[in-house]
This record gives C-alpha cells, structure tokens and sequence, in this order.
C-alpha cells in the first residue's frame, strides 16, 4: 500500500509498504527495521517478533522512545511477555498490531511529534 503524509523533510515517514518492501523516505527496506523520527535502523536481526530477544533491545532503548510499536507483517502477533516486562519495567508502552496499522500509527504518532519507534517485520 502508498500513501504519504505531509511533513519535514529531516522526518523519517514511512511512504508505503509490502509484504516484501518498506520504504522509509527514499530508502527501500527489505528485512525488519528499526524506524524513529530521526533513525532508521536496517537490517535488524530478529527475522520476527517471535525471535526477538533482551539483546535485541539495547538498540531500540538506545533511542529512548516513549512507545514502542511492533509492526509483525500480516496479522498481528505479540512480542514474548518477558520482552513486553522489559519495556514495562522501564516505563515504556507497547503495542503489537499488523504492520499495516504499525505504518500508519507511526506516522500519525511522528507528524504529532511524539517519541515514537517502530520495530518492523516484513513476515
């Protein structure tokens, strides 16, 4: 699906994605991503919500967001519970939807600038 959302142009939007592809601005991305207003993050190693591990999440809390939107390809699915306390523990929100809803709620969340970061998954 495309779509575009007016904006600055230093923001990170989130232009239309595929079960293949997500294209951040001008980049094409093709494996799961870390996505804030300001970062992009390519190529991150959990090929899915399911292999995301407390490693894993130095770089997300690195970016010190406020809510943390997983987006889990075509239908949604959670993050393990002790990924989700760790975010808790640390007074950060989570949401897990499709990564349909995870596109378009984070653009909704960065044009209102809210420290938002998007953890996607193409499957």
């Amino acid at each position: 699906m495309k779509f575009t959302l007016e904006g600055s142009s230093n923001v990170n939007v989130i232009r239309s994605y595929s079960a293949e592809e997500i294209r951040i601005g001008e980049r094409s991305i093709r494996s799961s991503c870390i996505v804030t207003a300001e970062t992009l993050v390519a190529d991150w190693p959990p090929g899915s919500v399911e292999e995301i591990e407390a490693p894993h999440l130095e770089v997300i809390l690195e970016l010190r967001p406020e809510l943390v939107l997983f987006g889990t390809g075509a239908r949604q699915r959670f993050a393990p519970a002790a990924i989700r306390s760790a975010f808790a523990a640390r007074g950060i929100g989570t949401e897990a939807m499709d990564l349909g809803a995870a596109c378009r709620t984070f653009n909704i969340l960065v044009s209102e600038g809210r420290r938002v970061a998007a953890v996607l998954f193409l499957k």
